[in-house]
């Protein structure tokens, strides 16, 4: 079945779908080419329904939240992107639980949680991600992750909903079991500490200035480029290695924090895949260690 075909079978429940959707526009390094078709389902049974098109049809599937974490191709990506964003956004609370659909901002989250006297996740309030994808990889920072506070993980599957607790889920270091099997988390349960709401105002603030403070904020990226190496962290190993502000064209290695490559103005993504694989071998050259980049790199080469 052709492109076309696949497109009228999703709009049969689907009113957003979109053919060859630019993903400059959903990402936030703001570079990449088009998806061949794209879907923004509302729903859990919508979701099933692009589940099963994709499986009926052949098509390739891939599923995305806001693009914080992902670099698409120039040639861009064949098939369907199914993003989980403001389409599919929500938070609930029922006591210390809070329940959020899988493309709610993590700052909404825990925004929400502080009005509601509910803490302990604030460091995911600086993470310019989702639900969905911060539980998909365990995102964490300064020293915590997500899988600390995860009770429940909502799946959609070809053959309907299903619910994974915290052992289940099998969270590891920037990742869970969600990397090595075809599922789609549509929301989870967290379950959050008591809190004064200006406390934890407070501490949302200290931990958003520091972010600002040595983070290079200003220009579009994916965040940290590589995930931590073991007995060291890789924005100090790039620093070492006399890195920061190497440039590949328009992608360059920040100068305020190493560990990120940064769109610094007219970057191809193919500017930034050679940034950080000269990274990755400069870095091994001069300390052994060979980086494992954090961000997902997606779409025809």
């Amino acid at each position: 079945m052709g492109l076309d075909g696949v497109i009228k079978v999703l709009s049969e429940k689907i009113k957003d779908v979109r053919r060859d959707e630019p993903m400059a526009a959903h990402t936030s390094f703001k570079v990449g080419g088009g998806a061949d078709i794209m879907v923004l389902p509302r729903s859990e049974d919508e979701i099933v329904h692009v589940l099963k098109t994709a499986r009926q049809t052949q098509t390739p599937l891939f599923v995305m939240g806001r693009g914080t974490n992902l670099l698409v191709t120039s040639k861009g990506i064949r098939g369907i992107v199914m993003k989980l964003g403001d389409n599919f956004s929500g938070v609930e609370f029922h006591g210390l639980y809070a329940s959020a659909k899988s493309g709610t901002p993590l700052a909404v989250l825990v925004r929400e949680a502080a009005a509601r006297c509910l803490g302990g996740a604030e460091f995911l309030g600086g993470i310019p991600g989702t639900v969905g994808g911060a539980v998909c990889m365990n995102a964490g920072a300064y020293g915590a992750e997500i899988s600390d506070f995860v009770e429940e993980v909502q799946i959609a599957t070809l053959s309907g909903a299903l619910t994974l607790n915290n052992v289940e889920m099998n969270f590891g270091y920037r990742r869970s079991i969600i990397s090595s099997l075809p599922l789609v988390v549509t929301g989870a349960t967290l379950k959050l500490t008591p809190c004064g709401s200006e406390e934890s105002k407070k501490k949302l603030s200290e931990l958003n200035e520091k972010r600002r403070a040595k983070q290079p904020l200003e220009y579009p990226s994916a965040g940290s480029t590589f995930k931590r190496p073991e007995g060291g962290f890789a924005g100090a190993m790039i620093e070492q290695a006399g890195l920061k502000g190497l440039r590949i064209g328009g992608a360059q290695v920040s100068e305020k924090h190493a560990g990120f490559i940064i769109n610094a103005g007219g970057a191809t993504p193919e500017d930034i895949i050679a940034l950080i694989e000269e990274v990755r071998n400069r870095v091994h050259a001069h300390c052994g260690v060979m980086l494992e980049p954090e961000v997902k790199i997606v779409g025809e080469r």
